[in-house]
């Protein structure tokens, strides 16, 4: 008997476990839909973790569905007008989405309780990391609205 795959929210989840960031969990997690490699996604979605750079800005899971949808349905016609407006609509959704399960698009304000540094040290995968970043959640739940997503513009 043959082992089922891994889901996109569970390798995303293993990822971030095996100590990538959580842009690059999720990015690298989407390489069958994305067409990159994995080291290609894992060096992509390097810099966007902790907010980009852990500057608390934008959540690195946000970052990485952003170029997930980009590389499956963005355009790239400078004049594609109608195309452009439909990306970013699925964007917005996708944000909205993102912004209703977890309260904010922005990394600060998801970790604001622990009052973090924006510091470019990185912070030790110990058992009370996990305990008290609900980083993983976030992976998780991102990873899963991008598959739905992926269900939704296939027409199934």
């Amino acid at each position: 008997m043959e082992a089922q795959a891994l889901s996109h929210a569970e390798l995303a989840s293993e990822l971030f476990r095996q100590g990538y960031n959580c842009s690059q969990a999720v990015f690298a997690a989407f390489s069958d839909v994305t067409g990159l490699d994995r080291e290609t996604s894992l060096r992509l979605a390097s810099s966007f973790g902790g907010g980009m750079g852990r500057m608390r800005e934008v959540c690195g899971v946000c970052s990485a569905l952003f170029m997930v949808m980009g590389m499956k349905d963005g355009g790239y016609a400078p004049d594609d007008q109608a195309a452009k407006n439909r990306h970013y609509q699925e964007i917005q959704e996708i944000a909205g989405r993102f912004r209703e399960q977890n309260g904010s698009l922005l990394c600060r304000e998801l970790l604001a309780s622990l009052q973090l540094s924006s510091t470019p040290e990185s912070t030790p995968r110990t058992p009370d990391f996990y305990r008290q970043r609900p980083c993983l959640r976030f992976v998780e739940t991102g990873a899963a609205l991008l598959d739905e997503w992926l269900i939704k513009t296939a027409g199934l």
